[in-house]
């Protein structure tokens, strides 16, 4: 099996990501993660999906994904032409003693400490999956509390696939 990053360009209507996640629930598809947003321009949403499965299935998502009505334009983000990152918070069981070592791991991976109780702590990380993997390893002899991740976004690297999109709605390259 293999991973497919796919960047979708969406048109921000009402009803988009359900559209497009029912899809996969129709088709049988898994989604291994699903992230959104509005882009630059209001009328837009970029959509980052992961999905995996055999090189006929991906092609299969790929297709049914740019048949629907709202899909803009559809991006593979392939490792090495493309930049993405993940956010990932976590609340750990923190006494006054087990701070500093938490601190200490969560500096060495470029994490930021974002609420502190008295038996507790909240670590912001953003960074490739394999890295938010691995700061979890380290923290494997604390309680985790709580764990929230995103999901992976990204973007393509370079200009070449840029595409404006004019008042009328037309796509245009640079």
């Amino acid at each position: 099996m293999r991973r497919q990053v796919l960047s979708l360009l969406v048109e921000n209507n009402p009803g988009v990501t359900s559209h497009i996640s029912g899809l996969f629930s129709r088709r049988g598809y898994n989604i291994d993660s699903f992230s959104s947003g509005v882009t630059a321009d209001p009328r837009y949403t970029r959509i980052t999906i992961v999905a995996s499965g055999d090189e006929q299935i991906l092609e299969q998502i790929e297709k049914q994904v740019a048949k629907l009505e709202d899909v803009v334009q559809i991006k593979k983000l392939e490792p090495g032409s493309s930049v993405t990152r993940e956010l990932m918070m976590v609340k750990i069981r923190a006494k006054d003693t087990q701070r500093q070592p938490i601190m200490n791991v969560t500096e060495i991976f470029h994490g930021k400490v974002v609420d502190v109780t008295h038996d507790s702590m909240v670590i912001e990380l953003t960074g490739h999956q394999d890295k938010l993997d691995a700061f979890m390893d380290l923290l494997q002899d604390y309680e985790i509390l709580e764990l929230a991740r995103t999901g992976l976004t990204g973007l393509s690297r370079g200009t070449s696939d840029v595409v404006i999109i004019d008042e009328n709605g037309h796509l245009q390259g640079l």
